[in-house]
């Protein structure tokens, strides 16, 4: 029987807007340590402990870190969950699971998970460590050189957080076991999309490539994993894009050859990844012919999921405006609003500042008179994806009406899985003729029986193209800056 350390750490980060995660920031979702990480029965540490169990293999508790994607993490927090694990991480385990993001970056360091990749590197010398990501996840050259194996989710809305745990965990008993001698390549494209049209299910661009790398890793016997990737695309880091990382039985060239091919393919797919976009006014317009139902208005550039502060009102403005007598709901994230609200009583007038006090540069507030309908403590029970059974946190939470728009209110931006926060407040969103979604992807999910969705283009931290993005790190030419057939780059391991 061999040792196995478990550990996490899940953020997604965004250079553009939002707020920084701190220590707190992590408290309101994952922070375990010790035994209680044995506990553990669901995303990915879940699915690892369980196979290893079965395998008859000791896990041996480290650290799990997880949060709402966000701004950067502030050092003091990254220094404080770094030292807490390496401190949890005896030199003598047989090997190391990692569940990962991907796409972490920090106040001074860009490439959170290959730093402390290579910090369990250094303390634990040859043993192997194999990481699971997200599959929106930046992949370095830090992490190739460092681990073992790297593999990602195969789902977006991402349903297998489980099961990638249990993969992960598979790979390393068989590294173990001596059956698998893993050799890693990957090989990226610069093409930085955002996750409108990067769905798994069905038809799709993003979902063509992913059927053909699975389909690869289960008709090749050469190849024992492969790994298509849709990048986090806001980002600004050196070397971004999109593409494959495939792991064979000790065959490089073979590795390398899947891995271009997948990340060729890819990038011959960009034009089919740029969604269509629509000003708020004219998705408003365009419903009037419409039949009765639920119209979705997608703010995906206020998307919480990917970093944003949640807290844009370029929606609501809209619909304040252009259809002021229409049925509707709108999500905030506006702190200082929902405290107004809480020092009034349900039914009273209050008068709100609204809107982009968190991330200033996106927008004006809008000032008004709202009523106030109800008053929360905002927790919630998320029903499914990476978080499924958790208790997330808004903070203190209203729901008011200003004119005919009921608008959530919350203190503390959260991911939007399958409209939790909505049922939150008890509404429904069937009995609304305006829903404003601040995601690019979930909303599928939480409104199925919505009779149309208009992806909304709007100023924000996570916007629906990134061809305006002003990167600083992310080298030229990039689709969809640059429309020229992109440059696969590989990355090899170099270490011995």
């Amino acid at each position: 029987m061999s040792t196995i350390a478990v550990g996490s750490f899940i953020i997604e980060c965004n250079h553009f807007g939002g707020e920084l995660a701190d220590l707190d920031t992590f408290r309101r979702y994952d922070y375990v340590t010790d035994d209680d990480v044995l506990k553990v029965n669901d995303g990915a540490v879940g699915g690892m402990l369980r196979t290893l169990e079965e395998a008859g293999h000791s896990a041996h508790p480290l650290l799990v870190a997880s949060a709402c994607p966000s701004s950067l993490v502030t050092d003091t927090a990254y220094d404080e969950i770094k030292s807490q694990m390496l401190d949890r991480l005896p030199s003598s385990v047989d090997g190391v699971l990692l569940a990962l993001h991907g796409s972490s970056a920090s106040q001074s360091i860009g490439d959170l998970e290959g730093d402390l990749i290579e910090a369990v590197r250094r303390q634990v010398g040859s043993a192997p460590i194999v990481g699971t990501l997200d599959l929106h996840a930046h992949v370095t050259q830090q992490m190739i050189d460092h681990c073992d194996a790297l593999l990602a989710w195969e789902t977006y809305p991402h349903r297998d957080a489980f099961t990638t745990g249990e993969r992960g965990a598979a790979t390393i008993v068989d590294i173990l076991s001596g059956s698998l001698k893993p050799t890693m390549v990957s090989a990226k494209v610069p093409v930085l999309v955002s996750g409108i049209l990067g769905h798994t299910e069905g038809e799709g661009p993003f979902a063509d490539v992913m059927r053909a790398a699975k389909r690869i890793e289960q008709d090749d016997a050469t190849v024992y994993s492969t790994s298509a990737f849709l990048v986090h695309p806001y980002l600004d880091a050196a070397e971004m894009g999109g593409g494959a990382v495939v792991i064979t039985n000790d065959d490089e060239s073979y590795a390398q050859k899947v891995a271009v091919d997948l990340a060729t393919d890819y990038g011959n797919r960009r034009f089919d990844l740029e969604p269509e976009l629509v000003t708020p006014e004219a998705a408003i317009a365009a419903s009037r012919s419409l039949a009765t139902g639920t119209i979705v208005l997608a703010e995906t550039a206020d998307c919480c999921g990917g970093g944003a502060a949640g807290d844009s009102v370029h929606g609501l403005r809209a619909l304040l405006e252009y259809a002021p007598d229409a049925s509707a709901y709108v999500p905030v994230v506006d702190p200082e609003a929902a405290n107004v609200c809480h020092r009034a009583d349900a039914g009273q007038t209050v008068t709100l500042s609204i809107g982009h006090r968190l991330d200033e540069k996106w927008g004006i507030p809008i000032e008004t008179e709202a009523v106030v309908h109800e008053l929360t403590d905002g927790r919630f029970t998320y029903s499914g994806g990476i978080w499924d059974g958790r208790e997330a946190e808004m903070g203190p939470s209203a729901l008011v009406e200003i004119g005919s728009t009921l608008v959530g209110i919350s203190s503390h931006p959260t991911y939007e899985w399958a409209g939790e926060q909505l049922q939150h407040f008890y509404v429904d969103y069937r009995q609304v003729r305006f829903v404003v979604a601040k995601n690019p992807m979930n909303y599928r999910i939480a409104f199925p029986e919505a009779l149309e969705a208009f992806v909304l283009d709007t100023a924000g931290p996570t916007p629906p193209t990134c061809r305006h993005l002003p990167y600083k790190h992310v080298e030229r030419p990039y689709y969809p800056a640059d429309e020229a057939q992109p440059v696969v780059r590989v990355y090899r391991k170099r270490r011995d």
